[in-house]
């Protein structure tokens, strides 16, 4: 196959609705509800405001994924949430989300994943840091190749993964709710300010984050105009309530004091419920978890500048579709090369925790981007419209609006370094159109 017949080929759609699914939980649960609970309890120090501030958050994220059902509907296209920004702001937009995505929201995302499974993986086996860096990046190549040789493939283990992981999950809840518990919470708690309640909220939202990175692959996807809203709906329902009954059984057996000293709530629980072999457990589910996480964010990621590169985006190269095993290689590849970068040089730490707040504006454009097209493309199919518009997207976009204005007052100099990254992807633009390198 020559590489003009490579650069103009689409991906073959051979995802189903479960797998689809599979990577909204999969991608979603990572390691997050094992390591946030600890910041929450320390900002929210009442067991009902910490379990109101998961509901609502899961709420919100929700919210969002049925905005990502109908664009994704109207739009089924590689991409996702690039494509959905391009058309409803233009080029220049769609390019800078494409940016920050690529060099730190799922690369840093991916890397701090990778890492957290080498630092898991020294419970059961002790590890130098040279030792804990080579696992990290072995862990980031395998799942590549995986990915490289087949959606499919990587789809199979986003299955497996994401299976044990609840099965993981609902073990723990359930044991936590056999054990008898040994204390109680204080009857009276410490007010909750707003400022804390959005701080510990910007942990639970990172926690849920990953939601939207399905819609990178809704080229894949058969039947994606009604495949898409049921992936978004089953894996956020299934996440919610998750997250929800985890952090119940955690207030159930754990106090409020012990949940905020702990930096691993999780393990202390399964110690509680099931004895020496608590730690070894939750240990395995974690890297359980990680792994089907990283593997989604693998599997999603590659699409990103495979889209923009059949924009004339970015180098032609990335658009291209193996010959054999139909997928972009050469966007997997270089994605693998720059995550193990970001291990190896430890920078994925400063990238991911900088980015997050890019990351949010750039979903609460997504989801405005529904009122905007309705407008711009008012006969466009739309297969699925968002349940209970405009209100539920206004209630999005005013709340996604005061958590972004909260981090700003609360975490200046991260959130100011969000838009560093921001105009970098601006300098990228302008550099790629004056240069017009392809």
């Amino acid at each position: 196959m020559t590489a003009t017949a490579q650069t103009t080929q689409d991906l073959p759609r051979k995802l189903g609705v479960w797998d689809a699914t599979a990577v909204v939980i999969g991608i979603v649960i990572g390691s997050g509800i094992f390591v946030f609970p600890n910041l929450i309890a320390r900002s929210v120090p009442s067991g009902n405001a910490i379990l109101t501030l998961w509901i609502v958050s899961g709420i919100l994220s929700f919210l969002g994924a049925l905005a990502f059902a109908e664009l994704g509907g109207m739009m089924p296209q590689t991409g996702g949430q690039y494509v959905y920004l391009r058309e409803a702001y233009g080029p220049l937009c769609g390019f800078v989300c494409a940016w920050t995505f690529m060099l730190a929201v799922l690369s840093g995302g991916s890397a701090w994943l990778a890492v957290t499974f080498s630092i898991f993986a020294g419970y059961f086996i002790a590890l130098t840091p040279v030792e804990a860096k080579v696992l990290s990046v072995a862990l980031i190549a395998v799942l590549s190749a995986i990915n490289y040789i087949g959606v499919r493939e990587g789809a199979i283990v986003q299955r497996i993964f994401t299976a044990l992981k609840i099965l993981g999950l609902v073990i723990l809840i359930v044991s936590a709710y056999l054990t008898r518990p040994a204390i109680t919470q204080p009857a009276v708690t410490p007010p909750v300010t707003l400022a804390n309640f959005g701080v510990a909220m910007a942990a639970c939202l990172m926690a849920y984050n990953g939601w939207s990175y399905v819609s990178f692959v809704a080229g894949e996807v058969t039947n994606p105009k009604r495949n898409l809203l049921r992936s978004l709906m089953f894996g956020m329902v299934a996440v919610g309530a998750l997250y929800t009954l985890t952090n119940a059984a955690y207030l159930r057996l754990l106090t409020i004091p012990e949940i905020a000293a702990s930096p691993r709530v999780g393990a202390d629980l399964a110690t509680r419920t099931m004895g020496p072999l608590g730690g070894a457990f939750v240990s395995t589910v974690v890297l359980l978890s990680i792994t089907g996480a990283l593997n989604g964010c693998i599997l999603t990621a590659a699409r990103i500048p495979f889209a923009q590169a059949r924009d004339g985006l970015f180098f032609a190269r990335f658009g291209r579709v193996h010959p054999r095993f139909k997928t972009p290689n050469s966007a997997i590849v270089w994605g693998g090369v720059w995550t193990a970068f970001l291990v190896l040089t430890g920078s994925y730490d400063t990238l991911y925790s900088y980015s997050i707040v890019a990351a949010w504006i750039f979903y609460t454009m997504a989801v405005a981007a529904v009122a905007i097209l309705r407008r711009k493309m008012p006969d466009a199919e739309r297969p699925y419209k968002m349940w209970g518009y405009p209100w539920t997207l206004w209630i999005f976009v005013l709340v996604s609006i005061w958590f972004t204005v909260n981090e700003f007052v609360t975490q200046t100099a991260p959130s100011l370094m969000a838009f560093v990254i921001v105009a970098t992807g601006v300098i990228a633009y302008w550099l790629w159109k004056k240069m017009n390198v392809r």
